[in-house]
């Protein structure tokens, strides 16, 4: 779970109007910094099956995001992969 501070600098660098916190571009760039934190976990936690799962989850979440923005917006896709380093 990502802290309040690091998601709000998140939702301020990737929200594309002022008001904006669900367009796919910030949900894609949350759940990439989730996966980090839990990738970084489970290198520690090897066991931790609960997280692994999450971690599933989360990747599959974002796959799915990713393709949305890409079949509707590629240019905006390209623009976050490359922010990204996805």
């Amino acid at each position: 779970m990502l802290e309040a501070h690091k998601k709000k600098r998140i939702i301020e660098k990737f929200k594309i109007h002022t008001t904006d916190t669900g367009s796919p571009q910030v949900q894609i760039a949350i759940l990439t910094e989730e996966i980090k934190e839990l990738t970084e976990h489970l290198r520690t936690h090897k066991k931790d099956f609960s997280s692994r799962r999450g971690l599933i989850k989360k990747v599959g979440e974002r796959r799915r995001l990713m393709k949305y923005l890409k079949r509707e917006d590629a240019a905006a896709y390209d623009d976050l992969m490359a922010k990204l380093k996805v």
